[in-house]
């Protein structure tokens, strides 16, 4: 066992600085494994975990009142996510905004993803492209006077589709107990999956694909961006609509594959999720829908969060792992996660240390939701005008009394508990990964062969470490690269390791 103290000096800190912006992110592609479960690899040949935090800034929201619904992705924030320790960040896109009429793409907002997604390359952050909507799209909130038999009420509007691309068959707007529980969005959810007309005469889920054909191919060639999340918790609710996600699945993979070829690129990842309900109820995949091989399963594991409080559900982790094998043993990447920021109590068996020990115990990927929620949010919306606002489901706490919308710093629990050691990538594959986050001690084991990199990649939530380490190579140095100063200073760890199996452990400085 050779063990290695770490310390960082302010000019180490400035060239790791400077050393991460330039640093160009590899390529990333799927490694479907039935038997042993998928994993993420690098154009190395190491195992890759995603691991980051929604943003939603980009996306087009109902808005419901005289605040935003969203808040600006300020210049800083790219930083200040990788940071955290975070690789990744799925981007909420909105259709309404890509393609606002029938045909007619919207190259200024394309422009504008793109620079962000620059800018998160910059700080060793990689990009998901989110085509997000709930509850269809903005344009579906009911019209004053609707007139709603009880208990229902007037549905708020929420994101995602054009009003062009809205058939709701003159259905009421009216909700009961859930968003999509409303006829007017279950009309539209119809009316998508059947590819009706819309005024152009070319079918609406026509239209959705060759949306995702334009967005592949203007970012066919990046690096940067890991993959595109098809469509986020499509509306399957009425008897066989979970069957017509199937044939819109392999319309819209072929439809993206068509796009990167056209602009000269590769085949980046391809997310894609199960309808609505499996975030309340743990299970129901899609059928099968295509053989392509770089396809990620990204169901969302909201279990002890939605639908009553209580702990993560080991329950959803197994089944997402099961059904990922269904497609021949996709990796799976939870594309959200969280709840109430204010369950983080920084305890190693909180809601969140627990629920991210899960992910490191069955090695998937994951982006917590979300990093801000503008106090205008239609998941603050309510009819109820004496409740108190929600608390926003976000790294940053928000002022929102008295028509406020203000930013007033982090939730502290949270940023402790999502600041999280972590295996980024490993050569060969990865065995086990544990955290203990009282005592900020990990362990980590995998076994490498001698075709890949042999570098392990952690971040580590500290500026000084003491590492174990039983294979070290001895050929190759350790090398690290300093996050932020202070006391919210961190450190990604490179250490060389021979071919066979390997373990590291990293602890504080001082902790035997």
């Amino acid at each position: 066992m050779i063990v290695v103290l770490i310390l960082v000096s302010a000019l180490s800190t400035a060239l790791a600085a400077s050393a991460n912006a330039s640093a160009a992110l590899p390529r990333i592609h799927a490694d479907p494994d039935v038997e042993r479960g998928g994993r993420i690899l690098d154009s190395k040949g190491r195992e890759v975990l995603l691991r980051g935090v929604n943003v939603n800034s980009l996306g087009r929201y109902w808005r419901g009142t005289e605040l935003r619904p969203t808040l600006p992705f300020d210049r800083r924030d790219p930083a200040r996510i990788s940071r955290m320790g975070w690789n990744s960040v799925r981007l909420i896109v909105s259709w309404s905004r890509v393609e606002p009429r029938p045909g007619k793409y919207n190259e200024a907002y394309l422009d504008r993803v793109g620079r962000w997604i620059n800018r998160l390359e910059s700080n060793g952050v990689y990009t998901i492209i989110d085509f997000h909507q709930d509850a269809w799209g903005a344009t579906l909130a009911a019209p004053a006077g609707e007139s709603c038999a009880a208990p229902s009420q007037p549905g708020f509007g929420w994101d995602g589709a054009p009003g062009w691309a809205t058939l709701d068959d003159d259905q009421p707007r009216c909700f009961t107990n859930a968003r999509e529980l409303n006829p007017a969005v279950r009309a539209a959810w119809t009316n998508f999956f059947a590819d009706k007309p819309a005024p152009d005469g070319v079918g609406v889920q026509t239209h959705y694909v060759r949306t995702l054909r334009h967005v592949a191919k203007r970012f066919a060639k990046s690096r940067a961006v890991a993959g595109i999340d098809v469509m986020n918790e499509p509306g399957t609710l009425g008897p066989g609509a979970n069957d017509a996600l199937g044939p819109f699945y392999a319309r819209a993979v072929r439809s993206i594959r068509s796009g990167e070829k056209s602009g000269r690129g590769f085949r980046h990842l391809i997310l894609f999720e199960p309808g609505v309900l499996w975030s309340l109820i743990g299970s129901g995949a899609p059928p099968a829908f295509s053989t392509d091989s770089n396809l990620v399963y990204s169901p969302h594991l909201y279990g002890g969060s939605i639908g009553g409080e209580g702990p993560p559900s080991l329950g959803s982790f197994e089944t997402a792992l099961a059904e990922a094998k269904t497609f021949g043993g996709v990796p799976v990447l939870t594309g959200e996660w969280g709840g109430d920021p204010t369950r983080a109590t920084g305890k190693d068996d909180d809601y969140f240390n627990t629920h991210q020990a899960l992910q490191d115990d069955f090695r998937i990927g994951a982006t917590v939701w979300t990093w801000k929620q503008s106090c205008g949010d239609p998941h603050a919306a309510s009819h109820d005008e004496t409740a108190p606002p929600l608390p926003p489901w976000s790294l940053y706490r928000m002022d929102c009394a008295n028509g406020a919308n203000r930013i007033v710093g982090q939730f502290g629990h949270l940023r402790k508990d999502l600041r999280r050691a972590y295996v980024r990538r490993a050569p060969g594959r990865l065995r086990s990964s544990s955290y203990l986050r009282a005592d900020r001690i990990l362990r980590v084991s995998g076994t490498r062969s001698r075709r890949v990199s042999a570098r392990v990649e952690i971040f580590y939530p500290a500026g000084r470490a003491r590492i174990k380490i039983d294979s070290l190579f001895p050929r190759h140095r350790i090398s690290t690269r300093i996050l932020g100063k202070g006391k919210h200073r961190g450190m990604v760890v490179s250490i060389p390791v021979k071919p066979g199996d390997w373990s590291i452990e990293i602890r504080p400085k001082g902790r035997k």
